[in-house]
C-alpha cells in the first residue's frame, strides 16, 4: 500500500526547500499541511507535494524558455 502522507521533513527533501519555508507556505496557503492527530505534527500528502513539484518544475521550464539577445553593437 502506498503511504499517503509524509512528515515536513520528508516533504522539505522531496521539493528541495527547509522545514521553515513549507511552514511559511502553509501560513500563505501555498500548501496546505495538515495535523497528526496523535501529535499534531504537520503532514502533508504526497500527491499534493507530487502536484506541487510539478508546478515548480513547470514554473522553472517556462522561465528558462525566454531568450534575451545581447548582441555586442
Amino acid at each position: 500500500m502506498e503511504k499517503k502522507y509524509v512528515t515536513i521533513l520528508q516533504a522539505s527533501k522531496l521539493l528541495g526547500v527547509t522545514p521553515l519555508t513549507l511552514r511559511n507556505w502553509d501560513k500563505r496557503g501555498m500548501l496546505t499541511a495538515y495535523r497528526n492527530p496523535i501529535n499534531n505534527y504537520r503532514v502533508y500528502r504526497f500527491d499534493q507535494i507530487e502536484l506541487f513539484l510539478r508546478k515548480m518544475e513547470n514554473s522553472k521550464n517556462q522561465l528558462g524558455t525566454r531568450k534575451i539577445d545581447i548582441s555586442v553593437v
